[in-house]
């Protein structure tokens, strides 16, 4: 997803919106170009500003990609937690009593179609993940930054909100595994790093098609997932 340059000047755009216009076009060049390949010079003339506003309002490079690092990874991180833990609306046996209300306050033969099948916690985390991303979707890619100087607190705060993230990834497939009456921890390892390798894939063509929204990658995962179970089988 590109970000205009904004050629206007820093006189007249108030402090908050341009700083906003900074960490879009920060993030987008992290994630882009990794940690190591990105320079506030670049980042400053995507938006139209000087280097020197740029360490004004962040700082050197390193408190720059933290300042895009934080908020992107926790909207990611507590989109993966509520999804794991959404259990509103998807009761199924206060579905199944209203469905039974439905049913006798209606003729069979006009009785409407059944309703959706409620989203697995694989599809709703990949919702989550969509809809926390919607906007700047190259910070996945600033979250899972390699380049970043290993000793340095940015990739400590990444190393600790991936760590948070596996953990989760580890008690859903672990879930998805018992269903199936799996107990192997290997599997279960193997399926969370899957996952992750499909999140990030799905998110870098994400990235490559703009005009899809975070509802529509949704739909399309659902797709994808129904189209997966019925190749590889129950």
């Amino acid at each position: 997803m590109t970000t205009p340059s904004a050629r206007a000047g820093t006189k007249g755009v108030p402090r908050a919106r341009r700083e906003q216009q900074i960490l879009a076009a920060a993030t987008e060049e992290f994630g882009r170009n990794g940690y190591e390949g990105t320079s506030l010079a670049a980042v400053a003339a995507r938006v139209g500003v000087t280097k020197t506003l740029l360490h004004q309002y962040f700082g050197a490079k390193h408190d720059l990609y933290l300042a895009c690092l934080v908020p992107a990874a926790d909207r990611i991180l507590s989109a993966i937690r509520t999804a794991m833990h959404d259990t509103a609306g998807h009761d199924t046996a206060g579905e199944g009593s209203a469905g039974e209300d439905a049913a006798r306050e209606s003729p069979a033969e006009e009785a409407d179609p059944a309703p959706a099948v409620a989203p697995s916690e694989p599809l709703r985390v990949m919702h989550g993940v969509f809809t926390a991303l919607e906007g700047r979707r190259e910070a996945w890619f600033v979250l899972y930054d390699t380049s970043v100087p290993a000793d340095s607190e940015a990739a400590r705060r990444a190393r600790r909100y991936r760590a948070a993230i596996d953990e989760c990834a580890a008690m859903g497939t672990a879930d998805v595994l018992l269903a199936a009456e799996s107990f192997d921890a290997l599997d279960a390892d193997a399926l969370s790093h899957a996952w992750r390798g499909l999140a990030t894939a799905l998110i870098r063509w994400w990235i490559n098609h703009p005009d899809e929204s975070a509802d529509a990658m949704t739909e399309r995962c659902a797709r994808l997932f129904t189209a997966a179970r019925g190749v590889l089988g129950p």
